[in-house]
């Protein structure tokens, strides 16, 4: 079976878990998304315990459904939180919770909030992302990693990499269900290994071999993708591809 298929077959099986075992929550049905679930908001408070979030000054956090207690609890410890829009359609929002009414955070962690009380990060912004905090459809504990199947994620992170915001030591992590755990996921050269996975009752430090990936994969870009996601273009006129 090609790689595709394996990786699709992998999140359909957990998909349907997730909608069978009535563990997913809004929105619904979870098929093609990065699946909200029942415990969704113990998953991030078990994230926020380390002492990797705890001395993180600044995280980059999905703006997916599950990881909005991540944000939240980003905003609320007083950090910087760079938080990508759905699809990559336009730049990038840095929030900064000194700029934000109090009462306002829960709503600045949302898709909205965030363009609200955010600012476009600019891509020579100097500043330095500590912890990366992705979605995830399914992982293992090797510290792969599949997404929706739509490169996002790996996409907010190469351009991160390409722009000097993160680099090759900044830690990786993701919060998940425990039926998202799978024994074997086959990985790819753009595809983003986790270090620190946490579930709602655990935390699974994965210590993985797998290789971060060094940037953007132009070979792998379309034109189409340069259309969609102008932010492409700009990274790859400073690229000087």
């Amino acid at each position: 079976m090609e790689i595709k298929q394996r990786k699709a077959a992998i999140r359909k099986q957990v998909w349907d878990e997730l909608e069978g075992k009535d563990i997913a929550t809004f929105p619904r049905p979870v098929f093609g998304r990065i699946p909200n679930f029942k415990g969704a908001d113990d998953a991030a408070r078990k994230l926020a315990e380390l002492d990797e979030f705890k001395s993180a000054k600044t995280l980059k956090v999905n703006p997916d459904a599950p990881q909005r207690m991540v944000r939240y609890l980003t905003l609320g410890a007083g950090k910087l939180l760079v938080m990508p829009p759905p699809r990559l359609r336009s730049q990038l929002n840095l929030l900064d919770p000194n700029t934000i009414p109090k009462n306002a955070l829960y709503k600045a962690s949302t898709i909205s909030g965030a363009f609200t009380y955010g600012k476009p990060l600019e891509l020579d912004a100097k500043i330095k992302v500590d912890l990366v905090v992705m979605g995830s459809v399914a992982v293992s504990s090797s510290g792969a990693r599949l997404g929706k199947g739509e490169g996002y994620a790996e996409l907010e992170y190469a351009v991160l990499k390409m722009i000097g915001v993160i680099d090759d030591n900044v830690l990786v992590a993701t919060t998940v269900h425990e039926v998202q755990l799978v024994d074997d996921i086959p990985s790819e050269d753009h595809d983003v290994p986790l270090d620190i996975i946490a579930t709602p009752t655990r935390i699974i430090r994965t210590k993985t071999k797998l290789m971060k990936p060094k940037g953007i994969i132009w070979s792998k870009v379309t034109e189409e993708m340069l259309e969609k996601m102008p932010i492409l273009g700009e990274v790859k006129k400073i690229a000087g591809k």
